[in-house]
């Protein structure tokens, strides 16, 4: 009997396991333990319109805090848990306290990755993962200030966009030769490069981070970036984006298996048949791809908190969802559905200049993953077709007048 669900960790993959529990008629004890003292909210907008300012904190929350009192739902928020003992079944934390469960639900997030260069530690250097970071970079993106960043994935140049529309000086160094060079194929990245520079940021590319460098008149405030060629930029602050690692800590030194991850099946479940575990720190081994894939997505964490929750309470769920995400630059949507991973021919649908296109990823002839760039309706068409495992014919494919179900031999 399951009498008992502690929840550690208070994000995406958190508020959904709540909603499901008691959808899926859980009537027992729920604890979420959090260590921000906001209740579950929403982080993609924190690089986009919420460092903007134009999304005030409290519609941020994914849900309100009323829902978590409706669904009879202890939230210990601003608290740490220091540890787990699977053998008593209980949650150690950080003011002594422990926490019993029946079911435990791993949902620790990730920690974005740090750079160990030079400077790292001066002031004005930041990172971007919580509400708190956000404030602290706002205070210091006073009228003027030049903003420089590590890193051209996503969330660096969203930063970029955001404070480009905020009307500051902007440099991206990014070491490889390409922005969002793991996630998208070069004709993308050319075109989000040129999109960038057009709005006036500098990009640098195949540029490392040698040193952050002090201000003349205070040696504890950074004051600009030496990248790889010996170049210096002037920076008044700087947003580290490389990255995130998997928060694995609690898990691994409690002796539950991880491997880029908590290791868990395509049913969420860890090594321990009391532990579940979803969201951007599980990997899991699923009957879609190979290996184990580990996932930073809203959407993921969203479907693998169904997964643990069915599962925990005595269901037999594989997690064999399409994966997809979004990233929102100027006045562009980019939608990704499916991962491109091995893939082995790129057909490039629509022409960039339209600033409307899509890009196909196939293997072996097989539909694994498409990039649409304000483009949703081939991204709807894709979606359906990756979890059918369609092989559209490559010429009609690149046809943008063909619609993407009818590139499908009958």
């Amino acid at each position: 009997m399951t009498d008992s669900v502690v929840i550690v960790g208070a994000g995406q993959t958190a508020a959904q396991a709540v909603d499901s529990l008691r959808r899926d008629g859980y009537a027992g004890r729920i604890v979420v333990v959090g260590d921000e003292p906001q209740p579950p909210y929403q982080r993609p907008p924190l690089s986009k319109k919420f460092l903007a300012g134009e999304l005030p904190l409290e519609r941020l929350a994914i849900r309100p805090a009323a829902f978590y009192d409706g669904a009879r739902t202890e939230m210990r928020l601003g608290t740490r848990a220091e540890g787990l003992d699977l053998g008593r079944r209980q949650v150690l934390l950080a003011d002594g306290e422990r926490l019993g469960y029946d079911k435990l639900v791993l949902a620790t997030g990730s920690t974005p990755r740090k750079v160990a260069v030079p400077g790292h530690d001066l002031v004005g250097v930041h990172y971007l993962r919580t509400v708190a970071d956000v404030d602290r970079i706002r205070a210091e993106l006073v009228p003027g200030a030049r903003v420089a960043i590590v890193g051209g994935g996503y969330i660096g140049l969203e930063v970029a966009a955001t404070c480009r529309g905020l009307g500051h000086e902007v440099d991206v160094i990014e070491m490889a030769e390409r922005v969002m060079n793991r996630v998208t194929a070069p004709e993308v990245s050319a075109f989000y490069a040129a999109e960038h520079a057009r709005h006036g940021v500098r990009l640098h590319l195949r540029a490392g981070l040698r040193a952050l460098l002090p201000r003349a008149d205070d040696s504890r405030r950074v004051g600009a970036l030496e990248v790889s060629d010996g170049r210096q930029l002037e920076a008044d602050l700087v947003v580290v984006g490389v990255g995130v690692l998997p928060n694995t800590g609690l898990a691994a030194a409690a002796g539950l298996a991880c491997e880029n991850g908590i290791a868990t099946d395509a049913g969420c479940r860890t090594s321990d048949p009391h532990v579940y575990a979803a969201g951007d720190c599980a990997s899991q081994a699923g009957p879609r791809y190979p290996g184990r894939i580990r996932l930073e997505s809203v959407d993921n964490a969203f479907e693998q908190a169904k997964t643990a929750v069915a599962n925990l309470l005595g269901g037999s769920v594989l997690h064999d969802k399409v994966p997809w995400f979004w990233s929102d630059q100027y006045d562009l949507k980019l939608l990704i559905a499916g991962l491109s991973l091995g893939h082995d021919q790129v057909v490039l649908r629509g022409d960039p200049a339209t600033r409307s296109f899509a890009c196909c990823y196939l293997k072996g002839g097989e539909l694994i993953a498409i990039d649409c760039v304000n483009h949703a309706k081939d991204y709807m068409a894709a979606k359906k077709l990756i979890a059918e495992r369609a092989r559209p014919d490559p010429v009609r494919l690149a046809d943008p007048a063909v619609a993407l179900k009818d590139t499908v031999p009958a």
